[in-house]
């Protein structure tokens, strides 16, 4: 029986994996391919969603996704909202731009959770600038690069191994000898690599 944790059941509870684990995530030990429906004593059993539940869902697989707390999300929502342009499209672009997330969609970290601990330590930097804040938006032409004195760590080569298998979204350029990134430009709601339906989340915050 595999051991389940915080983390697992929040792949179960949204029904889909979330990739939380990394790479983790695609192993044999993953809980959600093992179990895939929703955590609890009636979780294996089907019920149909009011429309409500079926917007919540969407909102919390979106919060959990990219790892951030309730308070967090809202904020990106209202941000957006108060911004001249489509809400469900900035919404997605502003989450996207965060630096913890461009880490690992660059392929420099297993995880978002991950990404934030390096960005936390200091082990990276924007445009030649130590960033320690993993909620930094980075910006058209900024460049992410690895602190000399880090690149040599573990972590670090070991994914440097793994960078030519990373499929790069078409908004950032990955530098593999350098492990570096650039932002090419800011990401569009076609460009954001994720199932999640903006459309529902606005409907959520709207009511």
């Amino acid at each position: 029986m595999i051991k389940q944790d915080n983390v697992c059941r929040k792949c179960r509870r949204e029904g889909k994996k979330l990739f939380l684990k990394g790479e983790k995530c695609l192993s044999a030990k993953c809980a959600f391919t093992r179990r895939s429906y929703a955590p609890g004593q009636h979780g294996a059993r089907p019920k149909k969603l009011t429309d409500y539940a079926v917007q919540l869902r969407e909102k919390q697989k979106a919060r959990r996704t990219y790892d951030i707390n309730e308070t967090q999300f809202k904020n990106y929502y209202k941000k957006a909202a108060k911004t001249k342009g489509d809400t469900g499209e900035l919404l997605l672009s502003s989450l996207e731009r965060r630096l913890d997330n461009v880490i690992y969609r660059l392929g420099l970290s297993d995880s978002r959770k991950q990404a934030r601990q390096l960005v936390s330590h200091g082990h990276l930097k924007v445009n030649d600038k130590k960033v320690n804040i993993g909620s930094y938006l980075v910006k058209e032409k900024d460049k992410i690069e690895i602190n000399k004195k880090s690149i040599a760590l573990s972590i670090f080569k070991d994914r440097q191994a793994k960078l030519k298998d990373i499929n790069i979204p078409s908004w950032l350029q990955l530098d593999q000898q350098k492990m570096s990134g650039l932002v090419l430009h800011l990401p569009n709601k076609e460009e954001v690599e994720t199932d999640i339906d903006s459309a529902l989340i606005i409907e959520f915050y709207s009511k």
